[in-house]
């Protein structure tokens, strides 16, 4: 990921109304599969450490990543262990934990099945991963070049990902619906512009916007509304993917 990214993802995921609101989301679809303590939790991926408090409910929390300004940052906010590691090779052995988080991680990878067969082998039987990535191919913009993705997904590719990797699919729902036919238009709007007035070396990404207050609360409240969905079924549309899946016993 590019430093302006990762700068911009520790100064924002307390706050920003898309880090609020994915994480009451997410958290509301793997308490629907998994609600009760069934740790201990590896976060893959971790970034700023946004997931890792939350997390904490399914038991102890393991952090890893390599990105060292990642760890570091998460290791001053004392909110877990933290182990450098790389996604494709983890440093834990096998059935080491009962459930693992892969948070918009994967599509950094040029090898995400080989990321998603790592992570069935150090979850142990019965255990669940919950995934979740950037939807739709045909929206891949400069915000996803400076974020260092190599793709998004379809939810027919990610299904088909997760099985070819192992794993047994048991949710697999699009999230940010709600407020998915504004950030449509707007993010054809900006390939538009980006087709028409390349810019080299363009670090602006959808998170370098600014919103007044009022707007980013009313925003994340949008968002988070979604919990109530989700809970009780799989969203058909929306601008991100979440899978929740299971080790065969």
């Amino acid at each position: 990921m590019e430093e302006t990214a990762i700068r911009q993802f520790q100064d924002l995921e307390t706050h920003h109304w898309w880090f609020r609101g994915r994480r009451t989301v997410y958290f509301a679809l793997l308490e629907s599969v998994q609600d009760d303590r069934s740790g201990p939790v590896l976060d893959v991926g971790t970034g700023a450490g946004g997931f890792l408090e939350g997390l904490g409910r399914w038991g102890r929390v393991v952090a890893c990543d390599l990105v060292p300004a990642d760890l570091v940052f998460v290791a001053e906010r004392g909110l877990s262990d933290t182990v450098a590691g790389d996604a494709a090779s983890l440093p834990f052995a096998d059935a080491s934990f009962g459930t693992l988080s892969l948070f918009d991680a994967i599509e950094h990878t040029e090898n995400d099945v080989a990321v998603l067969r790592e992570a069935l082998r150090v979850v142990r039987p019965g255990g669940r991963a919950i995934v979740s990535v950037p939807a739709h191919p045909f929206l891949f913009s400069n915000n996803d070049r400076v974020a260092r993705h190599h793709r998004r997904y379809s939810r027919r590719v990610l299904r088909q990902r997760l099985r070819e990797a192992g794993w047994e699919i048991e949710r697999a729902t699009f999230a940010n619906a709600l407020l998915f036919p504004l950030i449509l238009p707007a993010v054809l709007l900006i390939k538009a512009k980006e087709a028409l007035l390349p810019r080299a070396f363009d670090t602006t990404t959808n998170l370098t916007w600014r919103y007044p207050r009022w707007l980013n609360a009313a925003l994340a409240a949008v968002f988070s509304l979604e919990r109530f969905l989700v809970r009780h079924f799989d969203v058909p549309l929306g601008h991100s993917l979440a899978a929740v899946a299971r080790r065969p016993d």
